[in-house]
């Protein structure tokens, strides 16, 4: 049975460069007492932007825990995974994101329905969880509710997961179910249940990865209530307590937070929860590491600086076409976004201020962030000159990434 730590954190790596900056961060941590685990996340259609396979993020992995001796968790994550897609990442990965936000939202068969409504009838009524303020009130209609919008798409999470335990074993890999992909934030009574198919599924999911009310953009903060994210995430890490008691399901298992990079308005909170309720939690930074390599690039000066502004000018000119993807997780402004000219005439300091994810540096541009952050595509047209130029210039790239991942999200998370 592979272990997974109560606390881990996903690290994506556009261009397998970081591996070690990365891992240096988490060793950090460790070096204060805290045991994170490393997962090294990416999907499939970042593989296909850029032109990797995942076994390129397996020996980066494995070359880092080399280099820097570490002996506590590490992962490589089969990130937003179907069946589709899921064999290209079976030999490398060893934690598998199940994405089935697809098919949340389509009915099951009705005799799957009858048969979940029927099951968990005992819970008509109201049902007292450990630590919530109010019981949840449980109808036959309430259940019949969350079969009808999410049994399918569980039924689906358990296919992709059987397909890699016959390849891998189980209790060989982590599991995590995405379930962040919907319309509104599941309420306690729908995650209750949610979980409740998902172990009737058999799948001893780690880690959950549900939607929160709010917008949670790429690569900035969070925008939206906090209180009521604290509320919801409180409450969230109660419903997974129980139903890991009442339900026998695994018990690392953990909530997820998808984009979770950068929402530092949300850290305070999420720390203070998980001390209060004893809980663990996966915080997925994927992104963050790829600006911090074109903040280096820029503070690096000549031809890192010029390649800086390159990828900002390029993916300008080509922003529906790199827009598009992302469009419901960034929320651009294009009249905010500095002109070409502008960007030409910038110093190493300047590029950098505005890019660095700074809230009081007058010169930091969300926008500007924004739009670089889903425009890695840009950089790896370029081929080995953006690649050689991140080896010409690791040093300062790396204090980039090492800094960026321990002191502005395994800290405020972990450690508070």
């Amino acid at each position: 049975m592979r272990r997974f730590e109560r606390y881990s954190i996903g690290t994506g790596d556009r261009f397998a460069h970081q591996g070690e900056a990365q891992l240096r961060a988490v060793s950090m941590a460790k070096d204060q007492g805290l045991d994170v685990a490393i997962v090294w996340n990416k999907s499939n259609r970042e593989h296909n932007l850029i032109g990797t396979e995942p076994m390129d993020v397996r020996r980066e992995a494995d070359a880092a825990v080399s280099a820097l001796g570490w002996t506590g968790g590490y992962f490589v994550d089969a990130d937003h995974i179907g069946l589709g897609t899921v064999d290209r990442f079976l030999d490398a990965a060893d934690f598998f994101t199940l994405d089935v936000a697809d098919y949340t939202g389509k009915k099951a068969a009705e005799s799957d329905l009858e048969a979940f409504v029927a099951k968990h009838e005992r819970y008509v009524g109201e049902l007292a969880i450990p630590g919530l303020e109010r019981p949840l009130t449980i109808t036959r209609e309430s259940l019949r509710a969350v079969a009808e919008k999410y049994l399918y798409a569980v039924e689906e999470a358990g296919k992709i997961y059987c397909h890699v335990e016959a390849k891998k074993g189980r209790g060989q890999f982590v599991t995590e179910v995405s379930m962040d992909e919907t319309d509104l934030p599941q309420t306690p009574e729908e995650l209750a249940f949610i979980l409740a198919a998902i172990a009737g599924e058999g799948i001893p999911a780690n880690t959950i990865a549900p939607k929160f009310t709010g917008r949670f953009n790429k690569g900035v903060d969070y925008v939206g209530s906090v209180s009521q994210f604290e509320k919801e995430f409180e409450e969230d890490v109660l419903v997974i307590a129980w139903a890991v008691r009442e339900f026998g399901l695994p018990k690392n298992l953990k909530l997820s937070i998808h984009s979770g990079s950068d929402k530092f308005s949300l850290y305070p909170g999420i720390h203070r929860i998980l001390k209060r309720r004893d809980a663990g939690v996966h915080l997925k930074t994927a992104g963050t590491t790829w600006l911090e390599e074109l903040i280096g690039l820029a503070e690096a000066g000549g031809e890192g600086l010029n390649i800086a502004k390159e990828c900002y000018v390029i993916a300008l000119g080509r922003f529906e076409e790199l827009r598009k993807p992302y469009a419901t997780v960034i929320d651009i402004d294009e009249a905010k976004l500095p002109s070409p000219e502008a960007v030409a005439k910038w110093s190493a300091t300047d590029f950098a201020d505005a890019l660095r994810h700074d809230q009081a540096c007058p010169r930091y541009n969300l926008h500007f962030r924004q739009l670089l952050h889903v425009s890695f595509k840009v950089a790896a047209e370029m081929g080995r000159r953006y690649t050689a130029a991140l080896e010409a210039n690791e040093a300062v790239i790396a204090r980039n990434v090492t800094g960026n991942l321990f002191d502005r999200h395994i800290r405020p998370v972990f450690l508070g």
